[in-house]
């Protein structure tokens, strides 16, 4: 509970723009997933830098813990306020400052969204390339290092975030990178804060980077006989060199709940859903090519869709599988997981999933950005029902498992959050603590959205 003094402190910092309403608490304290936090003492809605930084100074003084919070997206708990605080809600921070299109660079707010600032883009032959699904924002994006269903052409937020400006702890305002392609300059801070979810400061601006526009893109949707077929037709892919924009993996069960819910005809088996981006005649030999190896492996159906209202259709309804899936089952919530293993234990890993699942009686679709190896379980469990909730949350902990005993990683976009603390020591070992050490550096007090993604602090 905030003191009476903290709170009158907060107040003359943010006047009406701070609340502790309990609709407006209660809207800070909610997850996409099944992951629960408590609510917050107070949310602020800060709209320039030195406000946060004001903020970071109280916070300090009063020993308060800050959260940030984008567009409430993410699935592993990162956004929830554990043991009280304030939640720092950038909705208000969310302006496009500078664009630079001869660098192929734009200085934007936190709080922007990235269907936002394409939007922005529209007229200039640019765009911003990473797509999680959710229209989330940047800030969040680039505190999760977030990914999706373009990185395995255009890289995550790791290979698009340039540059930031970051409020620390104790209210110092830092900016890392710079406008130049590469740097040789000392530690790589923007890649320390990228992924740090909001555990090192409070990300304040964005310098990202840019991509132009396809002249060209074609968008594929192709049946394949089995979940293994489709997997290999993706190693194949990669392995001979293709450079797909986009390659997504549906299992059966996801494309029924899409066709359901999306109003879709897709055949009721696997599907790999690709598109290409390009000058016309590298796009011709591209989808040539992809053509043969989709039919080497069994294809059927193979369907392409050249006009832009039809691939609009075929994404809405990729990014929409999330709710088509919980559509499937009325009144269910989800344990929601991803992992991502070398192209090369792609197949393997998906296929002693789908084993593991079917077995385990918890309805589990699979989905995913298979290009890159990254692929979701979307865990359905009824609520009320604890033993449904703790098989899911065991077949979870089973896939981070496999997925290191396979070279991978315990997640490879949800992030860690705190829905995923336990599995860090596994895969990070000493690393883990070399983490909790950074944050002790830069976080003495544990005051940068406390108990997510390193040790616990004393």
């Amino acid at each position: 509970m905030l003191t009476a003094a903290a709170r009158a402190d907060l107040a003359a910092l943010f006047g009406d723009r701070h609340s502790v309403a309990a609709a407006v608490l209660s809207e800070h304290a909610q997850s996409e997933s099944l992951v629960a936090g408590g609510l917050p003492d107070a949310v602020v809605f800060p709209r320039a830098t030195e406000e946060v930084a004001a903020l970071a100074r109280w916070s300090t003084a009063h020993r308060v813990p800050l959260i940030g919070w984008g567009a409430g997206t993410s699935l592993e708990g990162h956004a929830l306020a554990l043991a009280g605080g304030v939640v720092v809600d950038f909705r208000e921070m969310a302006t496009v400052l500078e664009l630079r299109p001869e660098d192929r660079l734009v200085r934007v707010q936190p709080g922007i969204t990235r269907e936002a600032l394409n939007r922005e883009l529209r007229t200039t032959g640019l765009m911003f390339s990473v797509d999680p699904g959710a229209n989330a924002t940047l800030g969040g994006m680039a505190a999760t290092r977030a990914s999706g269903t373009t990185a395995v052409c255009y890289g995550t937020m790791r290979d698009n975030v340039r540059g930031l400006e970051v409020v620390l702890a104790d209210g110092r305002v830092i900016r890392t990178g710079t406008g130049a392609p590469k740097s040789s300059a000392g530690y790589d801070l923007t890649a320390l804060f990228v992924g740090s979810e909001g555990t090192l400061g409070l990300i304040t601006e964005l310098t990202l980077r840019l991509h132009g526009q396809p002249e060209a893109v074609m968008t594929a949707v192709a049946a394949f006989p089995s979940v293994g077929a489709a997997v290999d037709c993706v190693m194949a892919v990669m392995q001979m060199g293709l450079t797909p924009a986009r390659i997504e993996f549906l299992d059966a069960d996801t494309v029924a709940a899409c066709n359901a819910y999306s109003h879709l005809s897709l055949p009721p088996a696997p599907q790999l859903l690709v598109e290409f981006h390009g000058h016309t005649a590298a796009l011709d030999e591209d989808v040539s090519r992809f053509r043969t190896l989709a039919t080497e492996h069994g294809a059927k159906g193979l369907d392409w869709a050249e006009k832009q209202e039809d691939r609009t259709r075929l994404w809405a309804a990729r990014h929409a599988a999330y709710r088509a899936i919980l559509a499937s089952r009325p009144g269910a919530k989800a344990v929601v997981t991803d992992v991502c293993v070398p192209i090369s234990r792609l197949a393997q890993a998906v296929e002693e999933t789908r084993a593991d699942i079917a077995a385990s009686g918890i309805p589990g679709p699979i989905l995913g950005h298979v290009g890159d190896g990254n692929f979701h379980a979307i865990l359905m469990v009824d609520p009320a029902r604890p033993d449904e909730i703790a098989v899911a949350k065991g077949l979870a902990d089973r896939m981070a498992e496999r997925s290191l005993r396979l070279g991978g990683t315990i997640t490879g976009e949800h992030g860690v959050g705190f829905g995923k603390l336990g599995l860090m020591a596994a895969e990070h070992g000493a690393g883990w603590q070399v983490m909790g050490a950074v944050k002790r550096a830069l976080d003495p007090l544990n005051l940068m959205n406390p108990g997510k993604l390193v040790p616990g602090q004393a």
